[in-house]
């Protein structure tokens, strides 16, 4: 089992606008089953961790679409949220260690998602948490907002690949 943390950065190591907004992203050129994608990652998910801004932004822009996770979802936040009708969401305010270990549990043979934030993902990783970093760099610079990870971390590169616009590597954490 692997804990990953797998996102999206702009080129000035952002994930998301100071307003939480992922609009940038979604503009940008990338082949859905290219190198490094998402659809292909995703299928080795059994759980997923998110913040509340995540899962905010998720379901403003769902629209009247499901929810997009059939795994089983821990959303961190300290605000009552709603749940999308069948969706298995659940609003947790423990430590990372403890949440992690329901996550770990309820994916069976599949890996841990840490979704976002950046902020989420440093929780994880001062708990020696995280295994993997996946970035997918958008030829894009915000300027300001969320950061990518904001922590010290030592990382070993694993793999590079072009998708389209973007430029995708894959890390090992080596060092907290």
């Amino acid at each position: 089992m692997t804990t990953y943390y797998y996102t999206a950065s702009s080129l000035d190591g952002f994930i998301a606008t100071p307003e939480h907004s992922l609009e940038w992203l979604l503009k940008q050129d990338i082949d859905h089953e290219g190198p490094m994608a998402y659809a292909a990652f995703e299928k080795g998910i059994g759980a997923l961790a998110m913040g509340a801004s995540t899962y905010e932004w998720l379901l403003r822009n769902q629209g009247e679409e499901p929810w997009s996770y059939a795994q089983p979802t821990w959303v961190f936040t300290h605000r009552d949220l709603p749940t999308p009708e069948g969706a298995d969401v659940r609003f947790v305010e423990d430590d990372v260690r403890t949440v992690h270990r329901e996550m770990v549990a309820a994916a069976g043979e599949k890996d841990v998602w840490i979704v976002g934030g950046g902020e989420l993902a440093g929780q994880f990783a001062d708990a020696d948490l995280v295994d993997e970093v996946w970035v997918q760099y958008a030829p894009v610079t915000l300027g300001a907002g969320a950061p990518l990870l904001p922590r010290a971390l030592d990382l070993e590169l694993l793999d590079v690949a072009r998708n389209r616009s973007f430029l995708c590597g894959r890390y090992r954490v080596t060092k907290r």
